[in-house]
């Protein structure tokens, strides 16, 4: 309740509940008013380091704990100073507009493929994505509202004019009756089941790369900056609260860096013009590669 009342989402606060528990359970013979700085840097040292957690899992726990110390202050941890270890800094996997289609194109199930061109259309969170109203839903205007996004944020982001008739064909075979996709009558589906259609799909569609549905909102946003899209308008179709987060993608994207050339394209160049000036009669056999 103490979550909940600092209004952190369902997934923080599992995953907080999570480290908390299972660093008072590693010290289980401690009481809870012994505990010291030393125990906290033991269960990083010895249950981290074993179970191989990621620097995102790091992080997580230490702020979990900076929670836990204000909220049971009894504790003799005090004046902690646990350094957030730095984010690896790993760029997103994401397909190209030709695999995007070949997923969607295999994907036979009408529900699947509508679920999976609406992703990358839109460039949702697959939590936004089950958590979507029909309400919100506008084809007139071919607009989503995003309601209470990460952050809890809202948006709008754009429909797709090619996604209308594959929507409507949905809409007519299945009648969700309160969320775009249901898991039954009023109630949202599982994420675990978008997971494991997609990846059959990929598999289908012969693409090796690992395929998740954040691979497709990486891929929405990748495909948008390479077709000339400002990153400011691409923060605000994603939500991101810093244009930090938006700014990975350029990394990513192809247009700019295929417009470079190489030295050594530039080199032989110079010398096939110099050369040509000189030899206008230039054979293969005087061609430098």
């Amino acid at each position: 309740m103490y979550l909940k009342g600092k209004r952190y989402s369902q997934s923080t606060l599992n995953t907080y509940t999570f480290f908390v528990a299972d660093f008072i359970n590693f010290h289980t013979k401690i009481a809870l008013e012994d505990l010291t700085n030393r125990n906290v840097e033991e269960f990083i040292e010895t249950v981290f380091l074993e179970r191989n957690y990621s620097i995102s899992s790091q992080r997580q726990f230490i702020s979990a704990i900076k929670i836990f110390i204000v909220f049971y202050p009894e504790t003799k941890i005090n004046n902690l100073h646990l350094e957030r270890p730095k984010k690896s800094r790993q760029l997103p996997n994401v397909l190209s507009q030709e695999e995007v289609i070949e997923v969607i194109r295999v994907t036979k199930n009408l529900k699947h493929r509508a679920i999976i061109a609406l992703i990358y259309s839109c460039g949702l969170r697959i939590s936004e994505l089950i958590k979507l109203e029909l309400k919100n839903i506008d084809i007139n205007r071919r607009q989503l509202f995003i309601q209470n996004g990460k952050g809890r944020k809202d948006r709008y982001v754009i429909l797709a004019d090619s996604l209308l008739p594959l929507l409507q064909n949905y809409f007519s075979t299945y009648n969700p009756t309160c969320y775009f996709v249901e898991g039954g009558i009023c109630k949202p589906y599982s994420e675990s089941s978008i997971r494991k259609f997609l990846h059959k799909s990929t598999k289908l569609a012969s693409i090796q790369k690992n395929v998740t549905p954040h691979t497709l909102r990486h891929s929405y946003a990748t495909h948008l900056l390479e077709n000339g899209i400002g990153l400011r308008h691409i923060q605000e179709l994603l939500g991101h609260e810093r244009p930090e987060t938006t700014m990975i993608y350029t990394h990513v994207a192809k247009k700019d860096l295929l417009e470079i050339k190489s030295p050594l394209d530039t080199i032989l160049m110079n010398l096939e013009k110099n050369a040509s000036a000189n030899r206008p009669m230039l054979n293969s056999e005087n061609q430098y590669l």
